[in-house]
């Protein structure tokens, strides 16, 4: 959805992935494939060649998860098996050191990594999430158990730092297709219809469900808006929805 926009309105789009060719399936071969991994700054300077605009939406999952990509046994006891993901739960050194895409290596390394990357940047798009300043509080320090919310908000940190242009926006619990999370809202398919308004707000006071449809539009949108720049807001779904979108108006409320 961020593509097609981006594309209808002239734009040159360039994807950082780790594969080409999921990459080349995923946008149907209309965009510029740079292979290369956040996660490793010598795999991104020639990613960033040119690069005027930057929204970045990288993640991985909350939990640990398969996606952590752990560094442990393959060891087919079961026995093994279960005391090493005992470990994983519960010893945070024994965690991190053994993961290799966890929310540290990705929210808060990775983004560090990207924005420090040679650039000429005129605005970076960053995807966060709700909670990032209610991580202590329930229901966030659920969701934080594993540190996530800590290391968005790393991201963030080195983004400001960075005196680079910048927008954060802040969904909420991601719904609507394409269903990659590992989470109940996957399960159950959950959906907007396309029925419900959009709302924004400042100092991370929203909660709720975000479609990831609208997120992908607000990060393009925010490109085409000086209002959004310098800005961190959360964006949720609820209410009506209007017959058109203003994002005008909506941005106006920053």
């Amino acid at each position: 959805m961020t593509v097609g926009k981006l594309l209808e309105k002239g734009a040159t789009v360039r994807v950082l992935t780790r594969s080409s060719q999921k990459a080349q399936k995923m946008f149907e071969n209309r965009v510029e494939i740079a292979l290369g991994d956040t996660r490793y700054p010598d795999t991104l300077s020639q990613a960033m060649l040119d690069i005027t605009h930057i929204i970045c939406c990288t993640g991985t999952t909350a939990f640990p998860s398969q996606r952590w990509d752990f560094d442990i046994s393959s060891s087919g006891n079961p026995i093994e098996q279960l005391l090493e993901w005992s470990q994983i739960y519960f010893n945070t050194e024994y965690r991190l050191s053994k993961a290799k895409n966890s929310p540290e290596k990705v929210d808060s390394e990775g983004v560090s990594n990207l924005v420090a990357a040679p650039s000429h940047l005129q605005r970076f798009v960053f995807v966060s999430s709700c909670g990032i300043e209610r991580r202590e509080k329930f229901p966030f320090s659920l969701l934080n158990a594993f540190g996530v919310l800590d290391a968005k908000f790393k991201g963030e940190q080195a983004i400001i730092r960075s005196q680079l242009p910048y927008t954060i926006i802040r969904p909420g619990r991601l719904i609507d297709g394409p269903y990659t999370s590992y989470d109940l809202n996957t399960l159950l398919k959950a959906s907007t219809g396309g029925k419900l308004g959009i709302a924004i707000a400042t100092g991370d006071t929203l909660s709720g469900d975000s479609s990831r449809i609208d997120v992908a539009a607000a990060c393009v949108e925010s490109l085409y808006h000086p209002q959004t720049e310098g800005k961190v807001f959360e964006l949720i779904n609820q209410g009506p929805r209007p017959a058109v979108m203003d994002w005008g108006s909506l941005f106006a409320q920053l």
